[in-house]
């Protein structure tokens, strides 16, 4: 294994709940029960597909002018709430495990499907640590396709199965296990059971596991 790429949103910062809070915000306007359950089903993916997942609820159909519209909408009270964001929103360990990657110098790569994950990461000073960034705004095919992973491994000029993923949502695993790529989750083992390892965050993740990663043969490209 050559090169790590990180998911953004449940991984390096929360910003879930801010996703919340803006939608929550656009079904209040809309009439539709919206709760932080719900929300989880909106992790990892698309916001096109989360506005589309929340007119399904509500049984809304609208004009693709009103849609964009929402998306927009919904967007613009997101930024608002991430304004404010800094360091203390950086999630725990997160910065110990980059810092490891980095004196080693891993080649480490962001691949979110957050339409702002650049001004995210300067607003809580991690800019440096990557290479690149492939974001919403860079790809066509949202998670679970794996078009943003293998965008990623491209850049770090790294065959897919040299990649280690770490994701906190299920659609992100399974972009990362479709793209040939060691896959690490974030969250609870039951809903991350598809994962190559699961930790419940950072601080369980050791520096021995980071060394044994990086010892392991790549997978077979596919």
């Amino acid at each position: 294994m050559k090169g790590f790429i990180f998911d953004l949103d449940g991984v390096i910062v929360d910003t879930a709940k801010y996703h919340y809070l803006a939608w929550k915000q656009l079904a209040d306007q809309l009439g539709i029960p919206f709760t932080i359950q719900d929300n989880e089903k909106f992790k990892g993916v698309s916001r096109k597909r989360c506005l589309e997942l929340l007119l399904e609820m509500g049984d809304i159909q609208v004009s693709e002018a009103q849609f964009e519209s929402w998306l927009e909408e919904k967007n613009a009270d997101y930024l608002k709430y991430i304004e404010t964001m800094d360091a203390s929103e950086i999630l725990p360990d997160v910065s110990k495990v980059l810092n490891y990657l980095k004196d080693r110098n891993v080649p480490m790569a962001l691949g979110s499907a957050s339409k702002n994950a650049v001004p995210i990461l300067k607003k809580v000073g991690l800019s440096e640590y990557f290479s690149t960034v492939v974001d919403g705004t860079q790809v066509v095919k949202a998670k679970p396709d794996p078009e943003v992973f293998l965008i990623a491994a491209s850049r770090l000029d790294l065959l897919p199965g040299e990649c280690v993923v770490i994701e906190d949502a299920q659609a992100g695993i399974a972009a990362a296990n479709t793209a040939g790529m060691y896959s690490v989750g974030i969250g609870e083992a039951e809903v991350l059971y598809e994962a190559d390892a699961v930790f419940m965050d950072f601080t369980e993740m050791q520096p021995s596991f980071l060394e044994e990663i990086l010892r392991l043969e790549s997978k077979p490209h596919k």
